[in-house]
């Protein structure tokens, strides 16, 4: 957190309603992610999945009704693939946490927004930040011994590439669409993505009505709240300020995983996280401001 507010000291046009919108997208999410995997043994990890992409489809088309007339092809190609960067970050994320830690999984899946932060700069320091955050990882895969599930690594870090594509993705999806509307078109892209496997995943426990709440409570932790925050967010404070509040993101997933299931955080677990916060808030930090997209 100090290194946050270094980071704002710098950036003294940054306002606190902005830092405030990110750290309760960050809460939301890992907190949202804790709840769903108590219905991964009802519904399965992609069912899971698919009630919240789905609920927060809904939402988000109810609450700001985006029109589907006169959309450009580009508009309609980024909300396409903002949709599947979505589906494809929330799915994997699941099936990650289905098998490893939840502040682990998330630890594997920063590498992705982590080469975001690194690819926006070209100093001497990002090998620093390289180098810790790959220490960081290597201590993860290598200290954990057989307890680990090879398989939820791996689909950890294809989270964390989806997660990259969404953090591409999203800045241009909100200079194209007027308030929610992209994510509200993106989220249907995603429910359309998930809808097979989602519902071959949870079968039945799709009609139960108790099942469905559940779903509902995961969304709106998990996407609608989050989303909408970090949009609104991103438009208003630069970008590398918001990768160094985004960088408390696995430490905030280790506490929801002890709070919310009871998942202890051994020391080499603790210090790993340390690591790759710090290296993510590093190379945040030093980032150079991206020039602006053109068309």
């Amino acid at each position: 957190m100090a290194q946050a507010r270094g980071n704002l000291s710098v950036d003294r046009g940054v306002s606190a309603a902005p830092v405030g919108m990110v750290l309760g997208a960050v809460a939301a999410v890992q907190f949202g992610a804790g709840l769903a995997v108590t219905l991964f043994a009802d519904l399965g990890p992609v069912g899971t999945v698919l009630l919240r992409v789905g609920f927060a489809a809904i939402v988000l088309v109810i609450a700001w009704r985006p029109s589907v007339r006169g959309r450009t092809r580009r508009e309609w190609e980024l909300a396409a693939a903002f949709g599947l960067s979505l589906a494809l970050m929330n799915g994997l994320y699941y099936l990650a946490i289905d098998r490893i830690p939840q502040g682990v999984a998330v630890t594997f899946e920063f590498v992705g927004p982590l080469g975001v932060a690194l690819a926006a700069s070209r100093r001497a320091l990002d090998v620093v930040w390289a180098m810790m955050a790959a220490a960081g990882v290597a201590l993860l895969g290598g200290g954990l011994g057989p307890s680990l599930d090879t398989l939820g690594v791996v689909f950890a870090l294809g989270a964390g590439a989806a997660w990259a594509a969404y953090i591409l993705l999203n800045t241009r999806v909100g200079q194209a669409f007027a308030g929610g509307e992209g994510l509200a078109l993106a989220m249907v892209f995603g429910t359309a993505v998930l809808i097979v496997p989602g519902t071959i995943d949870a079968g039945d426990s799709l009609l139960d009505p108790d099942l469905l709440a559940l779903g509902l409570g995961v969304a709106l932790l998990s996407s609608v709240i989050p989303y909408s925050l970090e949009l609104e967010a991103l438009r208003r404070m630069p970008p590398r300020v918001f990768g160094v509040l985004m960088s408390l993101e696995p430490a905030l997933a280790a506490l929801a995983g002890f709070l919310v299931l009871g998942q202890d955080v051994q020391p080499v677990e603790a210090l790993a996280i340390a690591l790759v916060v710090a290296a993510s808030a590093g190379a945040a930090r030093t980032a150079r401001e991206p020039r602006p997209p053109v068309d």
